[in-house]
């Protein structure tokens, strides 16, 4: 039997989940772009992120599907880096994410179980990090990527952000949010140029307010299971 993954949310993630999807529908009504593609990746993406706030599988499935749309809509502006980063990066961490969370359930239940990142964990980060920042920068220039410096910060904060989901760590919120804000700016640059980009920026607003949620809520998820784990 299927369940309604919804059942989780308590009634503050609902309403969080609600104005998320209103404030982004909203902007795509009022700029009339009729560009469906960017609405779609934009209300699968806040709907995933309230799910990972939850520390639900489900939010990692939904995140695996927008970067597919979010890859998409990123080609149409030469956003290359983006494209590049969502297809050739997030999504397939997202997978590798999924399958660390189902390995590490916090006691059988639907929530995952959080983990405390390593300093030896932090070092690699750092590592892979720079290495993908300095390659990218150099990709995205061959490729006229356009807003070059913002987009290689972009993929730097997108990659730690994405790394640290799959480490089941509380600090991906917070690499997240920095991420957030980059592409507001980012989509804020692509809005000026054309309206039909409005609802990206909408998006990435309510993506923050998500993600600083998230972090409060996966900060809350792991005092609660240690304190039971020091119970036992």
């Amino acid at each position: 039997m299927i369940k309604n993954p919804f059942r989780v949310l308590s009634k503050g993630e609902m309403l969080l989940w609600i104005v998320s999807v209103v404030t982004v529908t909203a902007s795509f009504l009022l700029s009339a772009s009729g560009d469906f593609l960017t609405l779609t990746a934009s209300l699968i993406g806040v709907t995933s992120l309230i799910f990972i706030a939850k520390g639900h599988i489900f939010g990692q499935i939904l995140s695996i599907i927008f970067a597919f749309f979010y890859g998409i809509v990123s080609f149409y502006f030469r956003y290359y880096g983006e494209m590049i980063t969502y297809l050739g990066m997030s999504a397939p961490i997202c997978a590798l994410s999924t399958i660390s969370w189902l390995l590490h359930p916090y006691e059988n239940s639907d929530e995952v179980e959080v983990s405390q990142i390593t300093k030896k964990q932090i070092v690699v980060l750092c590592l892979f990090a720079t290495a993908i920042t300095v390659m990218f920068y150099f990709i995205l220039k061959a490729l006229k990527n356009a807003n070059l410096i913002i987009s290689v910060i972009s993929v730097t904060t997108s990659f730690t952000a994405a790394y640290l989901t799959m480490l089941r760590s509380h600090w991906y919120a917070i690499a997240y949010g920095a991420n957030d804000i980059i592409l507001i700016i980012l989509w804020i640059l692509a809005s000026l140029k054309n309206p039909n980009y409005t609802p990206m920026v909408m998006c990435f607003i309510m993506f923050l307010i998500n993600d600083l949620y998230g972090f409060y809520s996966w900060r809350k998820m792991l005092k609660r299971q240690k304190s039971n784990i020091s119970v036992k």
